[in-house]
Parts: structure tokens; C-alpha cells; sequence
């Protein structure tokens, strides 16, 4: 527990509670889940026993499964939601130390291969209840309309089976519930209602990326982003700690750990911790239910619908894993794409010095943003588009970055590293091709489950070489013009997987429908990224969540008119009786 005046648990040690390492120990149960936003709270869970046969188990509870867990249990469905990650109490679990937070990342064993292999862990990848978003940098953008018809309006990559208008609608919802933070009218795209948080105040680094472009002629605003600017309930506004992407050790970060999943546990559903699930159960053409991994032994929870929401390499992973003489090549595999059309988004920078002080470090990473290469088409020698952002590394990530980036070692390492609050820099998020080359598969080697790990196959086409060299040249003519100096770029990164489960209007062609339901297994969904037909140039999270909203409200439909493969109706009563 926090002692006064000492920080948190989690930087001293020695005054953890006995035997509570959530990474060892399940938190939820005994008919309780952590209360994340008090210390030491619980708050009541219903819990399901494995012969019970629940309406929908969710395979992971990151944006999509999370949300999904949450809308499910407020329509009346019983619900449990299993994650390999652990429990993460952040007001005693998370520390100022870049080193530690390390531990919210995914980092068990892969295999990356192709042309330009990815760095997998930090920028893609959390394991956690409440998945990546735990230490997600809070960017909540909406895709620019054209893009879910980009092969008809655009001409590259494929058609979304959904209209932008309904989700437009949706964004709107994931924007309440979250509080977004941003300004009072967003420069691009139709009209929005207006964030339901103020912008945040900018940083020096904002004014950074602002100054360059009003030089450059371009529009830019403050980013549309999910910490409070204002005090919401338990949640403080935010402190400008800076290490948002680490873990938000006060709650002022609107994860899906602290919004959706409170809501999931109030409504009835049961979120269970440490539950590795390694196998999808199928009988007669239907998912049956999932067998997981638990406290040391292998356990079956029976299920009217599973939901995998695993992200672009657990899911795929999991429906491969699955195989059985009914379905040889995997679930919901008939079209053979599944763990293909991997397509993850550019992350490359320029970097430069400045006179002044930036400190760069002080508050959420991206309070600045342009999306114009994302609305203007004209100029361009490739498809897509692309955003780019302030920046703020902290201390240990900068220097790792000029270690791997730059080649820096010993003394010019040092005499960098005294540069370092001087320093300002710009990042871009852009849209590479989804390519059917680029896939996950199982690789022979096997994991801590004696289950095949994940072989991740990367490759560049022309298209995304295109758009780096444009995104970096005008980068750099920002930064030049906002004032900096002795500018390099950094070339090599990549962020935000998406991909390998995509959804469509045709079962030859897709893996999913506009539902995210199975073509192949009625009562077989699949809701987080990996539904992407096309990335966009902005980050997906917002995307997930209004994907989910609606996946959500989609179910509760089908039940309605008897179109659930026999799974309850939904039941507003139930959820009722047991939120009060």
C-alpha cells in the first residue's frame, strides 16, 4: 500500500503486501475485482463457474475486448472476459522508472523475419487487463471518411464493409465515455460536436510543432487526447508527469482498465486475470468454448459465443492454434486469410536542437498535431496518408534511441545526452499497404504453454518507401523552419499493428463480416484491430472502441430478432438486478 509521502508500492518494494504480485497471483475473485481507482478497494464481481455455459467469453480485454466486455454485460449478457495479462492496480503499482514499467508490454517470445523485420514490445504490444491501452499515448483521432472506401474513392487497398457516417456516431460515444480532451473545432473532416474536455495547455514541444507549420502554411491543432484536462469522479486531472506511455501512476489517463472495465464489472461481467487462453473448442460447426491456462493447470470455460480480441498477432495466433480435423487450417480460415494482410503504421521522426529549453519530457508526449497530409491528396507520389505529432521521450528511451538510431556509444553518447533538454522532435503516423505477404504464422518453436509461438513476417512495398521519404523531407523542412538545428531522422520505426482478421462484405475475400462475425462459425467473433481492411494514417484505438460500440449494439440486435445462433436474448432486467 502508498505510505504518505513515500510514492507508490511499486518504488519501494519492500512495502508491497505479502503475496500480492499480480503477475504471479490472480487478483480477481472470490467474488471481487480490483477497485483501480482507490487503493486497496475492491468492488463485487459476479463470477462464473467453467461448466457454466456464459453468452459470450471474451478472449482479451484491451480496446476491443473491453469495450465489448462492457456494452455485452449493459445489454443483458452474461459475460466473462479472460486476459493473460495481469491485474494492474496503477495508484500502488506504478512507478517513475522507465526500467520497471517495462512490464506492461507483451514481450514473451516471438519470431520476426521479412525485408523489415519489427520491433515488437513498447510501441505495439501491452499485456495487461485493459491491454496496449495501459500504456498507449492516448492519441484519439477519427479516420478521415474516404478512408473506409479506399479502393472505390481512392483507389489503393480495400473497402471497409461499414459506412462513416454510422461511425462517425460512434466515435462520438467512445468520445464521451472517455472525456477526450481537444479543441473547441477540429480544423479537418465533417463536422463533430465538440470534445467534451478542454484542450490541454501546449508544451514547449507542441509550440515546437506548431511554429513549423504556420511557417510551412498548414493547419495544426492541440491533439485530440484521452487524459483529463479536468477532474472526472475518482479521476484527477492530468499532472503533466509525462509518463503516459509507461502507465498513468494517477488515473487521470483514460484507459480502458479505468473506464470500460469498471463499467463491464458493474454490469455483471467477470473479468479473470492471468487466464492464458491456448485453444478454441469447436463442435459440429460451432465454437463450444475456450480452454485456458490458470493458477498452474489448463481449465475449459463453456460458452454460448467466444469473442477473440487478442490484437494483430494473439488473435490470429489463437485461430491458427485452434485447428482440428473439422477446421484443419484454423478457424474462420476458409478464405485462407487469417494471420495474413498484417499492416502495421510508419513511426519515423526528425530530430533537431533548439536555443531555448523544450524538456520535452514535461506532459503527454503528442499535445500538437497535423493530419493535412492526411485531407490533401495533391503532391503526393504515393496513396495514404499520414499525421504527425509532437514528441517527448523520457531520459532512458532517448538514449536507447540514440544508441540504435544514431550508432551512439560512450563519450558521444554522453555529450548527446547533455543536449537532451534542449531537444525537439517530430513523429509521424502513417499509412503502409496492407500486403498479403505480411502475416502471422506459428512458428515449431513453442512457448512457456508448450504452445507455437508467433512468427511475425515483415516486409516494405515501393508505396510505403514513398510515403517515408515524403514524411520525413517535409518533417524536416517543419523543424528547420520552427527553428531547429543539426536535424537527423530517425528511419526505422514502425507502430500500431492491425490487420490479419479483416473484415468485408465478401467470405472469400474476408475473415469477418461488418458484425465481426464469422463467415465460417456463426457464433465465432472477432473485435480488435486485426479487422482493419486498411490502417488509416492515424492511430487506431478510437477506431477499435467505436468498432466495438457497434459490434455491440449489432449483437444485442441479432438477439432481438433470433438471429444469435442460440445464445440468450438479451435481458436488461438481469444486468439491473445485479448492478444494484
Amino acid at each position: 500500500m502508498r505510505l504518505p509521502g513515500t510514492g507508490n508500492a511499486a518504488d519501494n518494494p519492500q512495502e508491497r503486501t505479502p503475496g500480492d504480485d499480480p503477475r504471479q497471483v490472480p487478483r480477481a475473485g472470490n467474488g471481487r475485482a480490483p477497485n483501480v481507482m482507490r487503493i486497496g478497494a475492491w468492488v463485487p464481481m459476479r463470477q462464473y463457474v467453467d461448466d457454466d455455459e456464459v453468452d459470450f467469453v471474451i478472449v482479451g480485454t484491451g480496446a476491443g475486448g473491453g469495450t465489448l466486455a462492457a456494452k455485452l454485460a449493459e445489454h443483458g449478457f452474461t459475460v466473462a472476459a479472460l486476459d493473460a495479462g495481469p491485474y494492474w492496480r496503477p495508484l500502488e503499482d506504478f512507478a517513475s522508472d522507465e526500467m520497471h514499467q517495462s512490464k506492461l508490454y507483451w514481450t514473451d517470445e516471438r519470431i520476426v523475419d521479412g525485408e523489415n523485420p519489427l520491433q515488437l514490445g513498447s510501441n505495439n504490444s501491452g499485456k495487461s487487463v485493459g491491454g496496449s491501452t495501459v500504456h498507449f499515448a492516448m492519441v484519439s483521432l477519427r479516420f478521415r471518411p474516404d478512408w473506409f472506401k479506399a479502393r472505390s474513392l481512392l483507389g489503393y487497398g480495400a473497402d471497409w464493409p461499414l459506412d462513416w457516417r454510422e461511425m462517425w456516431d460512434y466515435y462520438g460515444e467512445v468520445e464521451q465515455t472517455l472525456k477526450i480532451a481537444g479543441p473547441v473545432t477540429y480544423p479537418w473532416g465533417p463536422k463533430r460536436s465538440r470534445y467534451p474536455y478542454r484542450a490541454h495547455e501546449l508544451s514547449a514541444s507542441a509550440k515546437v510543432l506548431a511554429r513549423g507549420a504556420e511557417a510551412l502554411g498548414i493547419a495544426w491543432t492541440p491533439t485530440p487526447i484521452a487524459t483529463l484536462s479536468a477532474p472526472r469522479g475518482d479521476a484527477p486531472p492530468c499532472v503533466y508527469r509525462g509518463f503516459c506511455t509507461l502507465g498513468c501512476s494517477t488515473n487521470a489517463k483514460q484507459s480502458v482498465l479505468n473506464t470500460w472495465l469498471p463499467r463491464a464489472l458493474k454490469a455483471g461481467a467477470e473479468i479473470r486475470d492471468l487466464a492464458m487462453v491456448g485453444r478454441i473448442e469447436t463442435k459440429h460447426g460451432r465454437a463450444t468454448g475456450v480452454h485456458y491456462h490458470r493458477e498452474g493447470r489448463w481449465r475449459f470455460q463453456r460458452a454460448r459465443n467466444v469473442v477473440v480480441a487478442g490484437y494483430a498477432i494473439e488473435t490470429p495466433r489463437l485461430l491458427l492454434m485452434s485447428a482440428s480435423s473439422e477446421f484443419p487450417d484454423g478457424l474462420a480460415n476458409s478464405s485462407g486469410l487469417v494471420g495474413r494482410y498484417l499492416t502495421v503504421q510508419g513511426n519515423q521522426a526528425v530530430w533537431g536542437v533548439f536555443d531555448e529549453e523544450i524538456r520535452s519530457y514535461k506532459g503527454p508526449p503528442s499535445l500538437a498535431i497535423t493530419e493535412h497530409w492526411n485531407y490533401e491528396d495533391r503532391g503526393k507520389d504515393f496513396s495514404g496518408g499520414y499525421c504527425y505529432m509532437s514528441q517527448g521521450p523520457l531520459p532512458t528511451l532517448w538514449g536507447k534511441t540514440q544508441a540504435t538510431a544514431r550508432g551512439l556509444w560512450g563519450e558521444a553518447l554522453v555529450a548527446e545526452m547533455q543536449r537532451y533538454n534542449h531537444v525537439a522532435g517530430l513523429k509521424v503516423v502513417s499509412e503502409y499497404m496492407p500486403q498479403a505477404r505480411n502475416r502471422v504464422t506459428l512458428a515449431e518453436e513453442t512457448d512457456q504453454y508448450r504452445l507455437p509461438i508467433a512468427r511475425v513476417t515483415y516486409s516494405w512495398c515501393d508505396n510505403d518507401r514513398a510515403m517515408n521519404r515524403h514524411a520525413l523531407a517535409f518533417m524536416r523542412q517543419a523543424l528547420e523552419a520552427a527553428g531547429g538545428r543539426e536535424i537527423w531522422d530517425q528511419e526505422n520505426d514502425t507502430c500500431h499493428l492491425n490487420g490479419t482478421a479483416r473484415m468485408g462484405d465478401d467470405p472469400r475475400t474476408s475473415v469477418v463480416n461488418a458484425d465481426c462475425r464469422s463467415w465460417d462459425i456463426p457464433n465465432l467473433w472477432i473485435c480488435d484491430g486485426s479487422v482493419f481492411p486498411t490502417v488509416g494514417g492515424v492511430n487506431p484505438s478510437l477506431t477499435i472502441q467505436a468498432i466495438a460500440c457497434r459490434t455491440a449494439d449489432r449483437i444485442k440486435a441479432l438477439a432481438a430478432c433470433g438471429d444469435l445462433s442460440g445464445a440468450a436474448s438479451a435481458s436488461p432486467k438481469r444486468a439491473l438486478a445485479w448492478a444494484s
